[in-house]
């Protein structure tokens, strides 16, 4: 049975080009990427050893051996803390025995005296689950009439991946749907990681679950959004890490003057808004 560390290694292998590291082409093979034996290499590991990790046989990669393999696969800064943290849960410093609970959703005064302050901009504290924990009038401005809001207690990443309209309303669907994934690789804490995916994996179907097996570092780039009212947004994000509570503050901002026209457009009293279906 594989782990989050070696499935992380293999998919991360299968997406390097060999001659991109400057390494000869071997002629045609089964699968792409990177072989095994030429990232043994440049790690300085033997192909046995490698494999054992890829297939979960060995839970306990030193941390050199990490360093020795984020070298050779070239990771950037995030990949490498995401590989550090695949470690820690493969190698059981989280346990394995604890229940699985809801994640808390209460959010401090001063974080909420800070959302305040921000009107009427676009604001949320959210969860790594994806938890919309508050939001300021223009967040529910910019969602209006999509579906998020609807439920009781929204959650983005449940949106994404089970309500059909988020296909429309977020034009680059695709790369929203990594970022939700990766961040439930960042939750509260692994219990509530899987408390969580437990209950969406069965309404998700299985794109969720190979996009959560993948480890797709997102590149977190302009948001583009299809709002109910005919506007094309395209939103920055700003993001302040909460991380006492395990929360993060996204605020939005435009990217160009027709978002910020738009926007204002929005906030006339007679701007109508059409559900998206």
């Amino acid at each position: 049975m594989g782990t989050p560390l070696g499935d992380f290694l293999r998919t991360k292998r299968d997406s390097i080009q060999p001659e991109s590291l400057g390494l000869p082409e071997r002629g045609r093979r089964r699968s792409p990427g990177l072989r095994r034996v030429d990232l043994a290499s440049r790690a300085g590991i033997s192909v046995e050893y490698l494999t054992r990790i890829e297939q979960g046989r060995d839970r306990n990669p030193s941390v050199a051996v990490l360093h020795a393999l984020a070298d050779a696969l070239s990771l950037d800064p995030v990949e490498r803390n995401h590989l550090r943290y695949l470690a820690k849960i493969t190698g059981g410093e989280c346990s394995a025995h604890a229940r699985p609970a809801p994640p808390l959703r209460q959010v401090r005064p001063s974080v909420l005296r800070t959302l305040r302050l921000l009107e009427p901009g676009i604001a949320v504290v959210t969860n790594r689950l994806g938890d919309v924990l508050a939001r300021t009038s223009g967040f529910e401005l910019v969602t209006g009439g999509t579906g998020l809001l609807d439920a009781e207690n929204p959650n983005l990443t449940r949106y994404v991946f089970t309500d059909p309209r988020a296909r429309t309303f977020f034009a680059d669907w695709d790369e929203v749907a990594d970022e939700q994934a990766f961040d439930l690789w960042l939750g509260p804490s692994v219990e509530n990681s899987e408390w969580f995916t437990a209950e969406l994996a069965p309404v998700a179907g299985p794109d969720f679950t190979r996009r959560l097996s993948r480890h797709v570092v997102p590149q977190r780039g302009v948001l583009r959004l299809n709002h109910p009212a005919g506007h094309e947004l395209h939103l920055l994000r700003e993001t302040l890490e909460l991380s006492a509570d395990a929360q993060q503050l996204v605020v939005f901002l435009p990217a160009d003057d027709r978002t910020e026209h738009a926007i204002d457009e929005l906030r006339r009293p007679h701007a109508r808004l059409r559900s998206i279906s």
